[in-house]
């Protein structure tokens, strides 16, 4: 009896301090680590390791200009990015991938892609006249307009509710310049900064927008409207691209680029923004993000092939 005693105490006294220590390992947990099997980055926040990223995979193509990427709804992907002929070409995702196809016109710059509900996609470029050019699918595709303007860099876009659209590009000057649509289209309005990249917009609910472009000093800076625009905010790094973005939760943002060893590079926000991490890849375009739901990102760069690359993570 007394041996059945003692054996009991040692064992509760083993799971006290089983118990005490599972907060610490949780903390261990919540850093951003790297499994020494697959290489993949899991557990980026809170202690998540049932998620990772993915392996590259070639989506074939021979493209000129970064991709842009739009979902209206889960499990639906559609990419877009400028061709040998300078013409926009379309590839999709809905239970697998598609050809590629050409929706026509004529770029000089990567394109922009939002989706504001089902069945619902607006694609955005810079034409030969340097303007902004739209293009939109609902039950087919639309011919080109022209939305005016005179930009020096790819546009950015975003929807934060079925019918509202807004578009951002560099303008002349360098600033960045703000267009939208809401019932009609509106005139061009300077948001001020001086952009070295392209921008990228995200919006994360409605009547908030997220705006990510590089700086003169090669960071990442970031601007926001909810009730009014946001000064510009440094998130440091050394950009070689333009950045891409994208918001799987209110609250919520993700925010991709190339690095200076062309690897695709990672920082994300949730109630603070965290370091960088690398993803790796050898790029040689800015990357497009799109999340077509929570905790799930799916991102597409150009490799050193001119073929367009596909990680998610999941």
């Amino acid at each position: 009896m007394k041996k059945l005693r003692s054996v009991l105490v040692v064992l509760s006294l083993l799971l006290a301090g089983a118990v005490a220590a599972a907060p610490a390992q949780a903390e261990v947990r919540a850093a951003a680590t790297t499994d020494k099997l697959t290489g993949m980055i899991v557990g980026h926040e809170r202690g998540v390791t049932t998620q990772a990223w993915s392996g590259w995979e070639s989506l074939g193509g021979y493209l000129i200009s970064a991709p842009a990427v739009s979902s209206w709804a889960a499990g639906r992907l559609d990419v877009f990015a400028v061709g040998q002929d300078h013409a926009l070409w379309h590839k999709w995702y809905d239970g697998g991938w598609s050809g590629w196809e050409s929706l026509g016109g004529y770029l000089t710059s990567a394109p922009a892609a939002v989706s504001w509900s089902n069945g619902r996609i607006d694609v955005f470029g810079r034409g030969s006249d340097n303007a902004l050019w739209h293009k939109w699918y609902q039950s087919g595709w639309s011919g080109w307009e022209s939305l005016g303007g005179y930009l020096t860099s790819a546009p950015g876009a975003s929807s934060w509710s079925a019918g509202r659209l807004d578009v951002f590009g560099r303008g002349s000057d360098n600033a960045l310049w703000h267009k939208w649509f809401d019932g009609g289209w509106s005139g061009w309005e300077s948001l001020g900064g001086v952009l070295t990249t392209y921008p990228a917009a995200v919006s994360w609910g409605p009547g908030r927008i997220d705006v990510f472009a590089g700086g003169t000093d090669y960071a990442l800076y970031h601007k926001w409207y909810q009730n009014g625009w946001s000064g510009w905010e440094s998130l440091g790094g050394t950009l070689t691209s333009g950045p891409g973005a994208s918001s799987w939760a209110s609250g919520r943002l993700d925010v991709f680029v190339r690095g200076t060893d062309n690897a695709m590079w990672h920082k994300w926000y949730d109630g603070g923004w965290s370091g960088w991490e690398s993803l790796g890849g050898g790029l040689i375009s800015g990357p497009a993000a799109v999340s077509w739901s929570y905790n799930r990102i799916d991102t597409f760069v150009i490799g050193t092939d001119n073929a367009l690359y596909h990680k998610w993570w999941a």
